[in-house]
């Protein structure tokens, strides 16, 4: 087994997450067998070729979310560590916590209704 689990989309919220936040983020040893990926499929050319990591960030990014970790970006550089018999990558990881429930829709409890002036009272009761 190379991954955790093989995952299909980003079952997180969104985090709009730009390069810059990422590479504020320090580069850390992730297991192989801890992750869990965002993409069912790759492709073979791209991890074949030599200088496919050569642009952009050169750590994987991972997101940890209630207590899992899933391959953002990175999956052919996670491949190519396991071809390598290598166990870990080095990941830069974006902790997302979840939000609480916000207040239900509407005022709040404790508001009063404030009559319209000019408006007759309701006498219906």
């Amino acid at each position: 087994m190379i991954f955790k689990r093989v995952g299909d989309g980003r079952p997180y919220p969104e985090h709009n997450t730009g390069l810059r936040a990422w590479s504020e983020l320090p580069p850390r040893q992730i297991r192989l067998t801890e992750l869990v990926t965002t993409k069912r499929t790759l492709n073979l050319e791209t991890l074949l070729s030599e200088d496919s990591t050569f642009y952009g960030d050169l750590f994987a990014h991972v997101v940890e979310w209630r207590g899992e970790l899933y391959l953002e970006d990175g999956l052919h550089r996670a491949l190519r560590a396991a071809l390598q018999q290598r166990p870990v990558i080095h990941a830069r990881v974006l902790l997302i916590r979840d939000t609480p429930p916000g207040p239900p829709p509407g005022p709040p409890a404790d508001t009063k209704e404030h009559p319209v002036p000019g408006a007759e009272p309701d006498t219906e009761a």
